[in-house]
Parts: C-alpha cells; structure tokens; sequence
C-alpha cells in the first residue's frame, strides 16, 4: 500500500519557484528545507543552492553542530518572501532551491574534507552561488577548495569571536580552529583581501595576530565596532573587499551569547543580532561567489533563540544576493502570518 501527501501550492514568479504558499499551508505542515523552498526536481536552472553539511567532527570544545543543518531549517519557517530591508525578494528574485544534506563520514576528518570538497563542486555545477548550512568551522576548508577552482583566489569575509588560523590542536591540523590558515597556507586566498568582523576574547599571546595578520587577514575586533559602529565597519569591509571573489562564513558565535546561546564556544562581549544583520545586508555592492552559517549546536538553543539568527543570517545574504526586481512587475503582496 503506498500513499502520497496532497500537493502543497508555491508562490510562483516569472517562472522561479518560491516558498510554500503560506496562506494555505500552514507553516508548521510545510516541507523540512530551508524556508519551506523547493527541491531541484521542482524547479529549473538554480541561481542558488542551499546544502547542509551536518559534521562536527572538528569541534574542540561542545560538539552537536551535526544538527545545526536541519535546525536552522527549521527555524526558517517564519521568513516572508519580501526583505523590506534590503527591498528584496530572495526566494522570487532568483531561483533558490534546498538540495539537501551531504552524506558526510563523522569519524575522518580527512575522508570527510575530501567528500565536502567534491560534493561543493556538485552543487556548484548546478548552481552558481551555495549557501552551505554546518557544521563546524572545518568546512569552511573544502568549500574553499572548491570555489577557488572556479574564482581563483578568494577573499574571505570571516564574521567570527575567534580567528580560525591556528596551526594545530593536539597535532591535528584540520580542525574548527584550523580552516582558514590551511586555506591560506594552499593558496586558496587573496591575501590582500581577507578580514575578521567580531573577534574577541583571550588569545595566546599577541603572536597569534601577527601570524593571523602574515595569512592575510585584518581584524575588526567587538572592541573597535563599539566605537566605528556599523556604519564604519560595514566602509571598512568595502574598502577592504573592493571588487574581489568574497566568501562571506558566519560562525554563529559572533553574536553575544545572549543572542547564540546554542554554540560550540561562546564568548562573552559579541555583536547583536541587529547587528550582524546589518552588516550582511551590506554585502550586497560585493562580489560574494558563496556563504557558510555554522557552529549552531541546537542541543544548547533554548528557545531556538541561535536558529533563528542564523536562519536570518541566509535570509540576508539570500536577500543580499537577489537582483532587484522592476516594482512595476514585483509580486503582489502575500497575506499571511
């Protein structure tokens, strides 16, 4: 005996498939992927592909971001097709669909690297953009991999409490701490254009930023943000990234605790959510070829307070993505809840 669901109605423009028409569906009873979009199969050619990666092999500190891919999902099940924001239609605009998980090995690191390298470059042969949806911070490393093959060297754009380019960790050298060192190390970045946005807290020693600072990467600590704003880190970002190929990775820990509780290593003294929003509301006049969201651990996440940042953490860079649309021909407004 076999059985199907009733078919559920999209909001459908100019030929892209949206979200579950939420004024018929309820949003509870949509389907499990980011934003209640479509699947490949229900659509045509994909501007953008969303892809969980659910490893967390690489954590050093509380493990459980495994689960982060489809706790963000659905934490995104209250995001309206409209950003008035950004005067954006992100799932209209362009055509975004959830492509799903990676089948990734939890026990080798190395197995696993070379299994989110290749499948990145599945996803990129589908789509010209991916939002990747972890994980630990140790993906950051293949998905780099798989983009310089197509950008050459890329700038990436790291909102995070920590740096990310330490060497080892009890002589490992592919961990959550690691990516952004290896990356450099391979060649796999510009090394004019790199920054942190957010880092805080207690260091090593004051070696570690002249190393960090070697790799090609310049900080805007929480210290100095509190003092420039939003406005002056979002001109120091432009001025730093320019035109370059920009992979923006948001580790969820840069916001405060009190707004990411549902984190691996929080710290103390982060941004808010408001914040953070703005600025990758920003990112918008950059070249951005694709965008990481990890470090959600939902087993600390009362509340789904660190879901819901990090599914409007995509919410803005789906926004930031999506070319503007003529308000003459724009959808109509969908009425809803």
């Amino acid at each position: 005996m076999t059985s199907s669901l009733p078919h559920q109605p999209r909001i459908t423009f100019d030929g892209v498939v949206g979200q579950v028409d939420f004024t018929q569906v309820p949003r509870f009873a949509g389907p499990a992927t980011f934003a209640s979009l479509a699947q490949p199969h229900e659509t045509g050619d994909l501007d953008v592909a969303v892809v969980g990666v659910p490893f967390d092999a690489g954590v050093s500190y509380r493990a459980g971001a495994r689960f982060g891919p489809q706790h963000i999902r659905i934490a995104s099940r209250l995001l309206r097709p409209y950003n008035p924001e950004a005067d954006a239609w992100p799932f209209l605009g362009q055509q975004v669909a959830d492509v799903g998980d990676l089948g990734v090995n939890p026990f080798d690191i190395q197995t696993a690297i070379t299994t989110i390298e290749n499948g990145a470059r599945g996803v990129l042969e589908r789509a010209g953009k991916m939002l990747v949806l972890g994980g630990d911070h140790t993906i950051a490393l293949p998905v780099l991999r798989a983009l310089h093959a197509q950008h050459g060297p890329i700038s990436v754009l790291h909102f995070d409490a920590h740096l990310d380019t330490w060497d080892t960790y009890f002589n490992s050298p592919y961990l959550h701490g690691t990516p952004f060192r290896r990356a450099s190390e391979e060649g796999l970045l510009d090394l004019e254009g790199c920054m942190h946005v957010g880092t805080r807290g207690g260091l090593y020693g004051p070696g570690d930023m002249d190393q960090d600072r070697a790799l090609g990467f310049v900080p805007v600590r929480c210290e100095e943000i509190e003092y420039i704003g939003v406005r002056g880190t979002v001109e120091r970002m432009h001025a730093r990234l320019g035109d370059r190929p920009v992979y923006v990775s948001v580790d969820i820990d840069v916001l405060d605790p009190a707004f990411a509780p549902g984190t691996g290593t929080p710290e103390s003294g982060g941004l808010t959510s408001r914040e953070l929003l703005m600025m990758l509301r920003a990112t918008s006049g950059l070249n951005v070829v694709g965008a990481d969201i990890v470090e959600v651990s939902p087993s600390y996440d009362h509340a789904e307070i660190t879901g819901i940042a990090a599914a409007h953490v995509g919410y803005e860079l789906l926004s930031a993505w999506a070319p503007k649309l003529d308000p003459l021909r724009a959808p109509g407004s969908t009425r809803g809840v």
